[in-house]
């Protein structure tokens, strides 16, 4: 289409809007109820609405394709944007395929965001509508109502059936066909009345805050993995693996303990934190990881937790990569697949018995500058129709693996999307 062609609408959709705001009303509750996009963690990160530009891809080149799109639709914005920070301007969020050759990609531009980042407000719109006029709208207030009656069944595999697979890998581990490798399973809700991704995030958001909550194209979630962040040259990732329950009083202090102590939890997570650093090294002019991990407490759950950091090198073979790029290189990290990768891969494929789809797959957002945020979608549910779900939890087997327990760790991580949705 050459500029002549042009129409006013056309002329008006290239338009890219970002004021900066003093609002400080919770993000969460300005989402409308269908189509909302959300990555928010302790009340800062993006809320957004509405469709500028959507992409949805798969194939072997998925990852490569949606940047080059990207890109494209990015060249040539008339952009009023003086903040210039993360997250301002252009954003473009994003649903990965666990298996981006064989799932598909959603990538949704939206009209509207509402963003806050360490104090700073803002609005940005694509096309002709004012940010301005957005945040005088007053955020909806939910009634929550009566809890909905809740039907569970099932999904791909029975309990009894996916502890036989765990054996199965247990025994795969112990013949020294792999190291690790993450099996998960499904489990199906319907209910009585329409489910409001509203409420689902905003008590995701209250129950888990030091999670990313997260919603793209209708999968949501509370994920704890932030899988890479990049601000600048700057890169920081929190990789997680080794679980164990919480309990009360005394009871919770010796499960932490058993956990920080535990030598298969330890080297599960080691094997995470490796893959994950193998991975950047390529991209890096530094790069570190802690020694020990720590503990993070959530409020179902605890994991050992490890905060990589890194400097992306200024230039490489073929210029910087993009953070795109970057995802495609690191994922999936033993901590969603296990190790070796490919005979990993092949295993889940022979035992989980179910399609991931988006589960495990990197969820975010990515702005204009090439700056942005993806975790991992974890503790997470897809809506499926109006009063349906499809929840999804897993856990890595390795050496040791007890199938009991590994099926007892996946009902603890389906518990946190439970309790949204029994309010």
């Amino acid at each position: 289409m050459t500029a002549a062609a042009l129409t006013s609408r056309d002329i008006a959709a290239r338009v890219v809007t970002t004021v900066r705001t003093g609002d400080r009303a919770a993000l969460l509750p300005r989402l409308p109820a269908d189509g909302g996009l959300s990555w928010v963690r302790r009340g800062e990160g993006l809320v957004a609405w509405g469709e500028a530009a959507r992409l949805e891809v798969s194939g072997p080149r998925a990852l490569a394709e949606a940047a080059a799109w990207w890109d494209d639709w990015t060249a040539g914005l008339d952009v009023d944007d003086h903040l210039g920070i993360p997250g301002s301007g252009p954003v473009v969020f994003a649903s990965i395929a666990f298996d981006p050759t064989a799932g598909t990609s959603v990538f949704v531009v939206p009209e509207v965001v509402v963003g806050r980042r360490e104090g700073a407000g803002w609005v940005t719109t694509v096309g002709d509508v004012d940010p301005r006029d957005v945040l005088p709208v007053a955020p909806a207030l939910l009634d929550d109502g009566p809890p909905p009656r809740l039907r569970y069944a099932d999904g791909a595999l029975d309990p009894a059936t996916w502890s036989a697979a765990v054996a199965t890998a247990v025994g795969r581990i112990g013949a020294g066909e792999l190291a690790k490798v993450v099996l998960a399973r499904d489990l199906l809700v319907s209910a009585d009345v329409p489910l409001d991704p509203r409420r689902l995030l905003r008590r995701l958001a209250d129950r888990f805050p030091d999670c990313w909550t997260f919603a793209v194209d209708g999968l949501l979630g509370a994920t704890p993995e932030l899988l890479l962040r990049r601000d600048g040259r700057r890169l920081s990732a929190r990789v997680l693996a080794g679980t164990a329950p919480r309990g009360a009083g005394a009871d919770d202090d010796r499960l932490a303990a058993e956990l920080i102590g535990s030598a298969k939890d330890r080297a599960e997570h080691a094997l995470a934190v490796d893959s994950l650093v193998q991975a950047l090294e390529p991209f890096c002019a530094t790069l570190s990881a802690p020694e020990e991990p720590d503990l993070l407490t959530l409020a179902n759950v605890r994991h050992l937790a490890s905060d990589v950091t890194g400097t992306q090198r200024a230039t490489g073979p073929r210029g910087r990569a993009g953070l795109l790029e970057l995802i495609g290189a690191v994922h999936p990290t033993a901590a969603v697949c296990g190790t070796p990768t490919a005979d990993a891969a092949a295993v889940i494929a022979e035992l989980e018995g179910m399609d991931r789809g988006r589960y495990a797959g990197p969820v975010g957002w990515l702005d204009a500058r090439g700056d942005g945020e993806f975790g991992l979608a974890l503790r997470c549910a897809e809506l499926v129709g109006d009063d349906s779900a499809r929840l999804f939890a897993g856990c890595g087997i390795v050496a040791g693996s007890d199938p009991a327990a590994e099926l007892a760790e996946t009902q603890s991580k389906f518990a946190a999307f439970q309790a949204a949705l029994e309010g």
